[in-house]
């Protein structure tokens, strides 16, 4: 006699079918859950607390979460933030670990915005409209 009975009209091997897969997914998505600062929302990871100090003394830690971008990216976004926003000057190690942390930790991603809408879905713009 089988523990598990192979026949696909016995409701519980539907249930032994899902269980498990599901069972392994949830497992996964606790183990993969990274550790986040409750003031700022920062993932709690190596350099976190140089962002922290860094970043958060002009917004909130949630204009960083909110973001995502490669190495360039976020050099840039720097670069533009002390041009233009009064960023201090970064020494070199501090700029190496903020760069690094936002690199690996809020990477770039296929695509970050949603796609416009289609034109005959836009309203119609009152500037353009005849009399």
């Amino acid at each position: 006699m089988k523990l598990f009975p192979r026949s696909t009209t016995t409701p519980i091997w539907q249930l032994y079918r899902y269980a498990l897969p599901l069972l392994l997914f949830t497992a996964a998505s606790f183990t993969s859950a990274k550790e986040t600062d409750d003031e700022s929302g920062l993932i709690k990871a190596e350099g976190w607390t140089v962002v922290k100090s860094t970043c958060t003394v002009c917004h909130a830690g949630m204009m960083i979460t909110q973001n995502a971008g490669n190495l360039a990216v976020w050099k840039s976004r720097i670069l533009w933030m002390q041009e233009t926003q009064g960023l201090r000057t970064l020494t070199d190690e501090e700029e190496a670990v903020i760069l690094n942390y936002l690199s690996v930790n809020y990477p770039q991603k296929a695509s970050s915005r949603r796609a416009g809408l289609p034109a005959r879905l836009l309203p119609a713009n009152p500037a353009e409209a005849s009399d």
